[in-house]
């Protein structure tokens, strides 16, 4: 089975994996950032959930700083061939944070999607092999053994 972030972008999720301007912090977020060409700043692009977010966010700065013809993108199917290279600093970083943030968002909405989906599996095959739902939660909401008497936790209405 393919990961969220492995069907948008093709490719493996690998915390190895290195792409062009970012790096992970020891808490496991993703940053990037980028120099602005001919100066000693930096932008900083963002802090994001995964690698392939904070790597768009650069890909959208580094396209906008440098132009269509001096740039190697991480992503270049990603980065539209239309946006401005004329832009402030303060926009090309406002620009590249929200991609990152509008990736970080979709890979959720994936990664969701597929786990309710994942659900929704485990239950039709539950119910093929004559599994009732309903025994599982009461399996799970008793206390047997050391309590001496079974004991239910909650009410709970089921619908099959």
């Amino acid at each position: 089975m393919t990961s969220s972030s492995e069907q948008i972008t093709g490719v493996v999720d690998n915390t190895e994996k290195k792409y062009k301007g970012i790096r992970r912090r020891k808490w496991g977020k993703w940053v990037s950032e980028i120099r602005v060409p001919g100066t000693q700043d930096r932008l900083w692009l963002g802090s994001f959930s995964t690698p392939e977010a904070a790597a768009i966010a650069h890909d959208i700065a580094s396209f906008c700083l440098r132009g269509p013809e001096n740039t190697s993108l991480n992503f270049p199917q990603l980065v539209p061939s239309t946006l401005r290279t004329d832009m402030s600093p303060r926009s090309i970083q406002r620009l590249a944070s929200d991609a990152g943030m509008g990736m970080d968002a979709q890979l959720a909405v994936t990664k969701k999607k597929s786990k309710t989906e994942d659900e929704s599996r485990m239950r039709r095959e539950l119910i093929r092999d004559g599994i009732n739902e309903r025994d599982i939660w009461e399996d799970d909401h008793h206390c047997w053994g050391e309590c001496g008497t079974e004991t239910q936790q909650d009410d709970h209405e089921f619908t099959t």
